[in-house]
């Protein structure tokens, strides 16, 4: 079985054991899950099965959705409320500062990463050193938020839907938040609705997908790989081309038709077999094979 099935991820669960519950469940030997969500968080989860596990670090970025719960007037280690308090504060906050506030989060920004986060640093998970009592410099990201809307205003919370770029910590937003505030400020509950192209409408749950195994209708919900990564143009290539290509070997620019032009293709035999992908380099002269496809 190959492909990627979209996981409702639970709370209270980390993403690594969510994959591999769904490769217990469907009895295949690898799984691999693309964009952590930490474990208080729910929603989409692509993870990917067999074969398709080779094209996680080729799969678009797109933009990412989450639906955020965030208290004020508290502060933790984790910038969330799963963490130790560190602050506990009075909270004087009017409707109107607060959306005047996070109004000033839209667009282009850099973002420091929490220091209990899955993000590396010199080989070492962040996580790992805070667990250990080690706070370190974290250089800052470049983050994009494209939308906020908020909702659900009272005394000490409110919600916030944030729609942003890959890379965007919602604990940080919403500590970055309270700083600005003054008041400080935690993310209680934290929902992803979009991630990688895939929405909550192409999600089961874990019970679900035993429920398809045991119906035989897993199918239903696997995503192809040439459907997952549709963002990528098309090319055909001869039947020389497939065999050269699935061996390994790059295909000469000029025997490729039309011109090609420089990026990332998915290739197709001449019986629309999905090969792989593709790369063609600025100036170079062939089609660099990036992954092979090896299906079920």
């Amino acid at each position: 079985m190959t492909g990627i099935i979209c996981i409702d991820k639970t709370a209270s669960m980390t993403s690594f054991t969510a994959a591999n519950r769904v490769r217990g469940i469907l009895g295949v030997k690898k799984a691999g899950h693309t964009g952590t969500l930490d474990p208080m968080a729910t929603g989409v989860l692509p993870v990917a099965l067999s074969g398709a596990t080779r094209f996680i670090d080729w799969l678009p970025e797109n933009k990412k959705a989450y639906d955020a719960r965030i208290r004020l007037g508290m502060t933790t280690d984790t910038l969330d409320i799963t963490g130790t308090v560190t602050s506990e504060s009075a909270v004087c906050v009017s409707r109107e500062q607060l959306e005047e506030t996070v109004r000033t989060f839209l667009g282009k920004s850099m973002q420091t990463p929490p220091m209990y986060s899955a993000k590396s640093q010199n080989g070492v998970r962040l996580y790992t050193l805070a667990r250990r009592g080690e706070i370190v410099e974290r250089p800052a990201q470049p983050i994009e938020i494209f939308d906020l809307q908020l909702s659900g205003v009272t005394e000490t919370e409110f919600s916030l839907s944030v729609v942003c770029s890959a890379g965007t910590y919602i604990r940080s937003l919403a500590d970055d938040i309270g700083k600005k505030l003054g008041c400080g400020a935690v993310l209680t509950a934290l929902r992803r609705t979009a991630a990688n192209g895939f929405t909550l409408a192409d999600c089961v749950t874990l019970e679900e997908l035993e429920m398809l195994r045991d119906q035989n209708r897993v199918f239903e919900k696997l995503i192809a790989a040439e459907t997952f990564l549709a963002s990528y143009p098309k090319l055909s290539v001869t039947a020389a081309q497939s065999v050269r290509f699935q061996n390994g070997g790059a295909l000469a620019r000029d025997r490729l038709g039309n011109g090609q032009e420089p990026g990332v293709y998915r290739v197709f035999s001449p019986d629309k077999r999905f090969l792989g992908l593709g790369e063609i380099e600025p100036d170079g002269d062939s089609l660099q094979v990036r992954r092979v496809y090896v299906g079920d």
